[in-house]
């Protein structure tokens, strides 16, 4: 039997001491220093609180390409992972792209077989999305390496979307060179959901929306929420904030109905979700 080791995190004492100053009990204080809390504005996960999403490179220019598509009817094709974060963030970039105003008729979906595809963004999966009339491909959670499969797609006339990986015709990416979004650590999910926000701006600019009238693409946050916890990416102030915010919708009922079935399926309370519910209950299944 393995032995079981536990790792002490550090506490930076100076940080505990500003936490208790702020007006933190003692124990909560060294627990979210431990955590990389360095104030306590950083447990405010209003909504206002996440980072723009103008400042995401390659988000605006994702959206322009996004919004000229969903005008010209174009067939899109979102091409996902087989995890729970590649699971989400389809869910999430088709929900979406419907709710900013894409045909239903010009969106698939294509989500790899690990024995038989490989992993990534592969040639034999671009085929796949181009029998299904692809014009534009979102890749989602998917493909960091995938050279041939965007080489592949490209000769066939079709554009790369939301690839993080070189050579698309719009790559987003908090880790690409030149990026100063803050956060560093967002899930595939994450990364789509910020697409998103990014998308509706241009609408707007465009007059497709005002902000009185436009689709409140909070209504995503608990797929959001169980992608991000379920990639395990590190909840820095902006992750914090998404799964926080996911988690109220659960708990006030206003949730995906598949979110809601694997609730039942697993026996939880949706009305007590936690981000324990999301890594060992909701996840696995």
């Amino acid at each position: 039997m393995t032995p079981i080791r536990l790792v002490t995190r550090d506490v930076p004492p100076r940080t505990a001491w500003a936490l208790e100053q702020a007006g933190l009990h003692p124990l909560l204080a060294r627990l979210f220093a431990a955590r990389g809390v360095k104030a306590a504005d950083e447990l405010d996960d209003a909504l206002a609180r996440l980072l723009p999403p103008a400042t995401l490179l390659g988000a605006g220019d994702a959206a322009v390409l996004l919004a000229d598509a969903i005008g010209a009817g174009s067939r899109i094709c979102v091409v996902a992972d087989y995890d729970c974060d590649g699971a989400t963030a389809c869910a999430v970039a088709l929900r979406g792209l419907r709710m900013l105003g894409a045909d239903p008729a010009t969106l698939c979906y294509v989500v790899p077989d690990r024995r038989i595809h490989g992993y990534g963004l592969t040639p034999q999966i671009v085929d796949l999305a181009i029998a299904r009339g692809a014009e534009v491909l979102v890749t989602v959670d998917n493909g960091i390496a995938s050279l041939d499969g965007v080489a592949h797609a490209q000769a066939a006339g079709l554009a790369v979307v939301v690839a993080v990986l070189p050579g698309a015709d719009v790559i987003v990416n908090p880790n690409q060179p030149g990026c100063g979004f803050a956060s560093k650590h967002l899930a595939g999910v994450g990364v789509v959901f910020y697409v998103l926000l990014a998308l509706r701006a241009e609408l707007r600019e465009r007059g497709d929306f005002t902000l009185a009238d436009q689709p409140r693409l909070d209504a995503l946050l608990d797929l959001v929420a169980l992608g991000t916890v379920a990639d395990v990416v590190r909840l820095d102030r902006n992750n914090r904030c998404l799964v926080a915010q996911g988690l109220k919708r659960i708990r006030a009922g206003r949730t995906q109905p598949g979110i809601a079935a694997l609730f039942a399926v697993a026996g939880r309370d949706p009305r007590q979700a936690s981000a324990a519910d999301f890594g060992f209950a909701i996840g696995p299944r």
